[in-house]
């Protein structure tokens, strides 16, 4: 579950340049969707935002793995039968997203879709799983059996039964090319927020930074971090809301592709990047790599930077990240 930041910012501000900050808010891919943008007028945010919606739309008919006619549908139907052909986009983000699998030692995994779904989270399971059950679950996965044949642009899954699902990396970079189209479009200043996946660039209309609140989901009323963004992104997973706990130990929503065993120990993850695609990826990889591989392996990156909250409450942070410097 992607857990929305508290963002702070001026709406509707126009600054001595004349220019106005303005944001929709809407529903979209099945979450909140927020895009503010600074424009000299109403008439041209909004035709910034149209932009946005109908981008949005646009990606959605090509990654999701809800709609039957997308590539990824068809890649998923034809999963052990044939290759599937595709477009250069979606060549280029699945061939990304096993570049991170390796990294992260299949933490993270676009073949997780493949799994059975045998855990509750909604209040109804009264026990955990057999551990013949949880294997059993995560048998298709595997992101070594997704095949790319870049010369004939194909996309084949090995094992009938495979599913790809891009919702640990799609909403990223739905919301990087979101700023890309806009600030090809002349939209110099804005951030779009995809159910916390938030990508900042430019300054807000009185010339400060954008700036993000965190909370500690263990004291949702107070804010401990407020952190400015510029030309950069933040994403923030959570599983504060969803976990079932046995035997007095809490097990999250987010399960470890490899394993089946839902991760444990950490309630939040933040992740700043220059990409919300790569914010994205990494929230869930340090998610269920636990507090100290994860942060081993955030502060052995360039450029990216973690703040992660644990089931205690504990705050975590990589180590370039000074959190007393940011506090309220």
């Amino acid at each position: 579950m992607k857990n929305k930041l508290l963002l702070l910012f001026t709406l509707c501000f126009i600054s001595s340049y004349g220019q106005i900050a303005h944001k929709r808010q809407l529903s979209m891919l099945g979450s909140p969707f927020e895009v503010t943008v600074v424009a000299k007028d109403t008439l041209q945010a909004n035709k910034y935002i149209d932009l946005a919606v109908a981008e949005v739309k646009r990606i959605e008919n090509i990654i999701s793995d809800w709609i039957p006619s997308t590539q990824i549908s068809v890649i998923n139907d034809n999963a052990g039968i044939k290759p599937v052909k595709v477009s250069d986009e979606l060549m280029a983000l699945v061939e990304r997203a096993i570049r991170i699998s390796k990294l992260t030692d299949g933490a993270f995994d676009i073949s997780y879709a493949s799994m059975d779904k045998i855990w509750k989270f909604d209040g109804s399971m009264k026990e955990m799983p057999s551990p013949e059950a949880i294997k059993k679950s995560v048998e298709r996965i595997g992101y070594q059996k997704i095949i790319l044949d870049k010369e004939n642009n194909t996309i084949y899954l090995k094992e009938k039964g495979m599913k790809l699902g891009l919702g640990g990396i799609g909403q990223g970079y739905i919301a990087d090319k979101i700023k890309e189209l806009l600030y090809a479009n002349g939209c110099t200043s804005g951030l779009v927020n995809v159910s916390g996946d938030i990508n900042a660039w430019g300054r807000q209309p009185d010339g400060n930074k954008w700036t993000v609140g965190i909370v500690n989901p263990m004291n949702k009323s107070k804010v401990f971090a407020m952190f400015p963004l510029e030309d950069s992104a933040i994403e923030t997973s959570g599983s504060y809301e969803k976990y079932v706990v046995f035997n007095g130990k809490r097990y999250s929503h987010i399960i470890d592709p490899r394993t089946g065993y839902p991760a444990t120990g950490i309630v939040s993850v933040s992740v700043f990047a220059k990409t919300t695609e790569i914010a994205d990826a990494l929230a869930t990889s340090v998610f269920v790599m636990g507090v100290d591989t994860g942060l081993n392996l955030i502060n052995q990156l360039k450029g990216i930077e973690c703040i992660i909250v644990d089931d205690q409450g504990n705050i975590h942070a990589s180590d370039n990240i000074d959190i007393e410097k940011y506090k309220p």
